[in-house]
C-alpha cells in the first residue's frame, strides 16, 4: 500500500496572515474552494501542500495544532490494511468529495489519511 507525506494540516485561527507568511517568504500559492473550509497553500515546484484549517473555539494555537496528513488513494482499503498491521483509525469521514480517517501516532501526534488529493475537481 503507498502512502505519501505531502500535506501537512495547520490549525489556526490566523487564516489570513498564514497566507501572506508563507506566499511572502516561501512563494506559496493560496487555492481555495468557497464551500471547503480547507484552504491549501500549494508550493512553487515540489515539496509539502499546507492545509490551513479554522481552529475550534476550544483550541488553543500552538496546542496540538498540527496533523500529518497522508495521502492515499483508498481510504476505507488503506484503513483496513493498517487495522491488519495493528495501527486502528477511526470512522471514516466524508468529505467534499473526499474520504479521510484520523489515528494517532506512538507519541500521540494527530494522523490521518486521506483521498483528498485524489477528489476530481467539480465540474
Amino acid at each position: 500500500m503507498d502512502a505519501h507525506l505531502n500535506r501537512l494540516t495547520i490549525y489556526t485561527k490566523k487564516m489570513d496572515a498564514l497566507v501572506t507568511f508563507y506566499a511572502h517568504y516561501f512563494g506559496y500559492t493560496a487555492h481555495h474552494d468557497p464551500a471547503d473550509r480547507i484552504l491549501e497553500l500549494v508550493p512553487p515546484g515540489h515539496g509539502v501542500v499546507l492545509q490551513l484549517h479554522p481552529m475550534s473555539k476550544g483550541q488553543k494555537e500552538g496546542q496540538v495544532s498540527v496533523k500529518l496528513t497522508f495521502d492515499v488513494a483508498n481510504v476505507p482499503e488503506f484503513s483496513e490494511w493498517a487495522r491488519e498491521k495493528g495501527l486502528v483509525f477511526g470512522a471514516i469521514h466524508q468529505a467534499d468529495g473526499y474520504q479521510f480517517a484520523n489515528a494517532k501516532d506512538p507519541a500521540k501526534n494527530s494522523i490521518s489519511i486521506s483521498s483528498r488529493a485524489f477528489r476530481q475537481a467539480p465540474s
